[in-house]
């Protein structure tokens, strides 16, 4: 069986000419406006790298850190903050999207698959906690490129992220008898510092650029995105590709859950809030089923049941998939990829 710790250890717009063995700019404009401008077929064959190329987890995973700072940065450049603005003025909307998202959520899916005993006991706590688990940092450009609301998505997501410790811990216990290993402070503060890098580096670069500039390099700024998630999911599966061989009927089962729960879950949250609209209910579905497992993986013991790490690495392919599948979708709803209006 593969070891656990795999799992849970694991100028981009300047133009300047290069010499030798340095980076092309020029070349990596164009390959960032290209991944801009398809990043949602990007994703969608991204996230197999993980499983095709599984020694480039081992190269990934130093760079998970960074990473997470950069998308949170890049989301910040995207976002309408003019809408931001807005929500936090009047937060009604985003502390009830949050009592969904850490409260509701969990307690639903725990009484639609826990009690029945239908399901393996690893695959119906995974389902639980992975409800239980504040949206992805990466939610907000995903419905940006969408065309939902951004600034929605990004305030219900630090507000959920900031909780999510003190309402997952209990929720585990209540609902599952499990102990998770997290320090709210530590948490807090380690979320805390990637909040602050992010917003600092937005700043200065929306202070020594014009929104004129950042709207002209949106493109290169998804791409940057695209990039960014695809490091990501590469990381996470570490240990997959081995599970595939040894045991592929758990695998194929896994994978099935996870397709199953998370339209499930985005269409639970859209109708919940279905009554704010139609761009708002789908904003907040989308954040519902898009969950940061990654952040449940850190917080929980290494010693915890194997399977339960693997939906996690495997729920990472909705995640990235169902945005292309969607897609048409949201353009039949009136929301055309790639707008935020």
């Amino acid at each position: 069986m593969p070891d656990t710790g795999r799992l849970v250890r694991g100028g981009w717009c300047g133009a300047a000419p290069t010499t030798g063995a340095g980076v092309d700019g020029k070349a990596m404009v164009r390959v960032l406006e290209f991944l801009g401008g398809n990043a949602i077929p990007a994703l969608f064959l991204g996230v197999f790298l993980g499983l095709l190329l599984p020694d480039l987890a081992t190269l990934a995973r130093p760079l998970l850190g960074p990473c997470v700072v950069l998308l949170l940065l890049a989301t910040l450049l995207r976002v309408d903050w003019d809408g931001v603005r807005l929500y936090v003025r009047r937060p009604g909307l985003g502390v009830m999207a949050t009592a969904w998202l850490l409260i509701a959520s969990p307690i639903l899916v725990w009484a639609l698959v826990v009690p029945h005993g239908l399901l393996p006991p690893a695959l119906a706590t995974a389902l639980v906690l992975m409800a239980a688990a504040p949206p992805i940092l990466g939610a907000t450009s995903i419905a940006i490129i969408l065309g939902l609301d951004g600034a929605l998505i990004m305030v219900v997501t630090l507000l959920a992220s900031l909780l999510a410790p003190l309402t997952i811990p209990p929720l585990a216990l209540a609902l599952l008898g499990l102990e998770l290993e997290v320090s709210v402070l530590e948490f807090t503060l380690r979320l805390s510092a990637v909040v602050f890098l992010a917003f600092a580096g937005a700043l200065a670069l929306r202070r020594l650029t014009s929104p004129e500039w950042l709207a002209r390099r949106a493109r290169h700024i998804d791409g940057l995105v695209v990039v960014v998630m695809v490091v990501f999911a590469v990381a996470i599966m570490a240990g997959v590709t081995d599970t595939l061989i040894e045991r592929p009927g758990t695998v194929v089962l896994w994978v099935a859950a996870a397709f199953l729960a998370n339209p499930l879950l985005q269409a639970l949250g859209a109708l919940a809030f279905v009554r704010l609209g139609r761009r708002a209910a789908l904003t907040i579905g989308l954040a519902s089923g898009n969950c940061n497992m990654g952040l449940l993986m850190a917080a929980m013991p290494a010693d915890s049941d194997y399977d339960v790490f693997l939906f996690f690495a495997l729920a990472q392919l909705p995640m990235y998939m169902l945005p292309a599948v969607l897609s048409p979708f949201y353009r039949r709803v009136g929301m055309p990829p790639g707008t935020n209006a």
